[in-house]
């Protein structure tokens, strides 16, 4: 795979291991995510789905959006609609694009796009270090949570509970919008 973006969330997702003094074996052993795999995406060889990102950067505390804002060369306070960056997921088409500005901040939006059926789904562990939200702008979400679903439509909020493992779900035939607003936990 050659397209921009990938290469540049090879060199990012490189960068962010290495800054942290991480080896891949040391991030494979945190992510779960194998050292094949970290070593092909670190080359830009594989696009990696949302899911595979969300465990690396959990991994390193970090989020994905931060990743992809990196990796878009964002270190603006203000960020134009034009120039925010999306990311698509190519296992499940779920388009993720970064409101906020990557130069920092307590807060961090994104709106997600879920396509008709689409299910992603993260580990616990993607979660262990920030508090979300999860606002419904247009569309219906199952939003699973554990063993709990929550089904939330248009206009509906949720505050996520503890870190459990979660899928965020589309059971229509139509597109879901949504906004997850998280700040990350400071321990």
């Amino acid at each position: 795979m050659t397209d921009t973006l990938t290469q540049s969330l090879a060199v990012t997702l490189r960068e962010a291991r290495t800054s942290r003094d991480l080896s891949v074996n040391a991030l494979a052993e945190r992510s779960g995510v194998s050292r094949a795999m970290i070593t092909k995406i670190e080359r830009g060889e594989a696009q990696p789905t949302a899911a595979l990102l969300g465990r690396l950067t959990a991994a390193m505390s970090m989020t994905l959006s931060e990743l992809v804002a990196r990796a878009e060369g964002g270190d603006r306070r203000l960020v134009r609609a034009a120039e925010q960056p999306t990311w698509t997921d190519p296992g499940t088409g779920y388009r993720r694009r970064a409101v906020s500005p990557a130069a920092g901040g307590p807060l961090e939006l994104v709106e997600v796009e879920l396509p008709p059926g689409a299910v992603v789904s993260y580990l616990a562990d993607s979660f262990a270090f920030k508090h979300q939200q999860l606002w419904v702008l247009s569309g219906h979400l199952r939003f699973r949570e554990g063993d709990t679903d929550h089904e939330l439509d248009a206009g509906d909020c949720l505050q996520l509970g503890p870190p459990a493992p979660c899928s965020f779900i589309n059971p229509t035939d139509e597109p879901c919008r949504y906004l997850v607003a998280l700040v990350k936990r400071w321990t």
